[in-house]
């Protein structure tokens, strides 16, 4: 016996809340198959949750919101709190991605399927340890104060205003060179888990 109503016309409060699903399932890198057998539901059923074509019933949403390690309240909050979404990321909802230089912080700001990876880079009297590169190309702003790029062996000193562009495959690195907070508004075309294994 399905667990869902029967499918029907789409529902705004349906699709907000299957979006919801969909970017809370992406952002733990879950597949419908892994996250449908989690909560104990078919995958035809969670896919119609996802497209906003059935709604939650009672008995469904506990067993989802534990597979995605969530309150159940969180699954079905009101289109207007502020949660993240497939495809926005509130300020007060951004995720810290872990780096391994000290006086490096990277916010990410792309949601969960972006294909672009969007992140707020703040370096405080530091910066990274040592030169390094990954897959993809990589775009920068920046925003406030002042930094040391080496791309390529080639050292370029960026002053708020100043941009960035190159291929991620080129050895780079990045250091703070005053007293003042930089903040670099960084753009790269590979995912989280790769950006964080180099600053």
């Amino acid at each position: 016996m399905d667990v869902l109503d029967e499918a029907k016309p789409k529902d705004d409060a349906d699709v907000r809340v299957g979006r919801r699903v969909r970017a809370l399932r992406l952002e733990r890198r879950l597949s419908l198959a892994e996250l449908a057998a989690k909560a104990g539901i078919s995958i035809g059923a969670l896919s119609q949750i996802e497209r906003g074509m059935s709604s939650l019933r009672v008995k469904v949403i506990w067993p989802l919101a534990a597979a995605l390690d969530i309150e159940a309240s969180a699954l079905i909050a009101d289109g207007n709190d502020a949660v993240n979404d497939l495809y926005c990321v509130r300020a007060e909802k951004r995720r810290s991605i872990p780096v391994k230089s000290e006086g490096v912080a990277k916010a990410l700001l792309s949601p969960p399927a972006a294909a672009l990876t969007g992140m707020l880079v703040t370096v405080e009297g530091g910066g990274t340890a040592e030169a390094y590169a990954h897959a993809g190309h990589e775009f920068g702003f920046v925003m406030a104060g002042e930094v040391e790029l080496v791309v390529d062996a080639t050292t370029y000193v960026l002053k708020a205003g100043d941009s960035f562009a190159f291929k991620s495959t080129l050895l780079h690195a990045f250091r703070n060179l005053g007293s003042e907070r930089c903040q670099i508004l960084w753009v790269n075309t590979t995912k989280p888990s790769e950006v964080r294994d180099g600053a």
